[in-house]
């Protein structure tokens, strides 16, 4: 088997891991975009879902009615109309979806703030149980400024949360892909060197 054979699988995960990086650089200067322009963000944000929904809402509909020998065709029609009532509403008024987004934003944020103290309360004798407390504080304190904040806390806060979400996720993908391709060079090296042995 000749050295080039063997090292396809190093070759494809280098280019791979170079798709990666380039990917990763993009969310970082999506994030930070995101972070300085968050009414822009947001209202893309809410676009978004109300695509989403409508599509729901669509799929919805053809799977009642595929289905309708189930007995369920009303309730599948009335939740796929919904969806696509809901949706169209949010891209026809992003503005004041947007707003009622922060809404729910906040009230998830509470719940989860809730839901972290008690399991950090629970978990409290484990090593990294303090992380959840910290993390159940943090939500708290977001949702208390979104909730205390509203309406004005619509342009600020999905937008910006959205933007520190993608520049954490582009950090860790960038160090990911950084260290994949590293490793495909190290065992590139390595698939060399044992090839000039035999």
């Amino acid at each position: 088997m000749s050295a080039t054979t063997i090292s396809t699988p190093a070759a494809i995960v280098k280019k791979t891991a170079g798709w990666s990086v380039a990917l990763s650089i993009l969310m970082i200067v999506a994030g930070i975009l995101a972070i300085i322009l968050p009414p822009a963000s947001g209202i893309a944000v809410t676009l978004l879902v109300g695509w989403l929904m409508v599509l729901f809402g669509v799929a919805h509909l053809v799977y009642a009615w595929y289905a309708r020998g189930g007995g369920g065709l009303w309730w599948g029609i009335l939740l796929g109309i919904l969806y696509i009532v809901t949706g169209g509403y949010l891209l026809l008024n992003p503005v004041v979806g947007l707003a009622s987004l922060t809404l729910v934003l906040g009230a998830y944020l509470l719940m989860e703030s809730i839901l972290e103290f008690v399991l950090s309360y629970r978990l409290r004798p484990l090593p990294g149980s303090g992380w959840l407390l910290m993390d159940g504080i943090v939500s708290l304190i977001l949702a208390i400024m979104i909730w205390a904040a509203w309406p004005s806390s619509s342009l600020w806060a999905i937008g910006t949360l959205v933007g520190i979400s993608m520049l954490f996720s582009g950090f860790a993908r960038l160090t990911i892909s950084l260290a994949a391709r590293r490793l495909a060079n190290e065992f590139r090296v390595d698939v060399h060197e044992t090839a000039k042995i035999f």
